[in-house]
């Protein structure tokens, strides 16, 4: 068993997910690569074989194995327990979510929905206030006011924080481009960006294809990314300039979007109060004329 097991196993995959996050700059190559894998896997580290997992990870079977001793567990069926009882905890369609959030009868039951999820919301926001690097937030907020253009790259359950940002820039006189079109011109929208622009960026498990693929077509092209995510896995998290790590509670297997809407104000606000300010553009400028 690995020196770095824990005298007491996680009891559920948050804890899971925190034991791991805990051990990541620390964890050999194979194993980190089977960690990023699990975290952004979960639903087929639970129904999947070894054998299966093995491939599909691109690692081999025995690395499971060590993955689970490193972690403090007697074997991968144990470990794989745990990721099979999130699936028991968090319902898998959205009507079984519903039929339990449904269980009570009349207002007590809706006021138990509501109540549900301030109390998600809540801890959300608490973990963000005592976890958020400040010098991370201000480096962001330097970097995205020296921006000729704000790219914003969200979708799906991100969108509605893509959607906010647009309208906080618009109000605030920050020049952005929402890089969304009914027409599919998303690659000719992002196609103007050059490195004296910005992206920001959301995306969260299970990560939207088309914002990780924009967003890595950008870095390449060497336009500075600004990412908010959930994981030091995600694969945003690999190419972006700075990112925040978000990780939402959530009531009932329906994530809030509390402390990530909590973020994009204090962006965006931050950005304006900067760009006023002229900080953020003589940053850039600073920075380009050393390049």
């Amino acid at each position: 068993m690995s020196d770095m097991a824990t005298t007491e196993l996680p009891r559920d995959f948050d804890g899971l997910r925190t034991l791991i996050l805990a051990q990541r700059e620390s964890l050999p190559k194979r194993i980190a690569q089977i960690a990023a894998y699990a975290l952004d896997n979960p639903d087929e580290i639970a129904f999947g074989t070894a054998a299966s997992i093995a491939v599909s990870a691109g690692v081999q079977p025995s690395t499971l194995i060590r993955f689970a001793q490193h972690l403090g567990f007697d074997g991968f069926t144990s470990l794989q327990g745990v990721f099979r009882e999130r699936l028991r905890e968090r319902n898998s369609s959205y009507e079984e979510r519903l039929s339990t959030l449904r269980s009570g009868e009349g207002p007590a039951g809706n006021h138990h929905i509501l109540d549900g999820f301030l109390t998600a919301s809540r801890k959300s926001l608490d973990v963000m206030s005592r976890s958020l690097d400040e010098g991370t937030l201000d480096r962001a907020i330097e970097l995205l006011a020296g921006a000729e253009t704000i790219y914003i790259l969200a979708r799906r359950r991100s969108y509605p924080i893509a959607s906010y940002l647009a309208y906080a820039f618009g109000k605030l006189g920050v020049r952005y481009q929402l890089v969304e079109s009914a027409a599919g011109l998303d690659p000719e929208m992002i196609a103007f960006a050059t490195p004296k622009d910005a992206v920001l960026v959301v995306s969260f498990s299970p990560y939207a294809p088309a914002t990780v693929e924009d967003a890595r077509g950008l870095a390449e092209r060497g336009v500075p990314l600004v990412a908010i995510t959930d994981s030091a896995f995600s694969p945003l998290a690999s190419f972006a300039q700075l990112w925040f790590e978000v990780a939402e509670a959530d009531f009932g297997g329906f994530r809030t979007l509390a402390s990530t809407m909590a973020l994009a104000m204090a962006l965006t606000v931050g950005i304006g109060e900067a760009r006023r300010d002229g900080r953020g553009r003589s940053r850039r400028r600073s920075q380009l004329g050393k390049a």
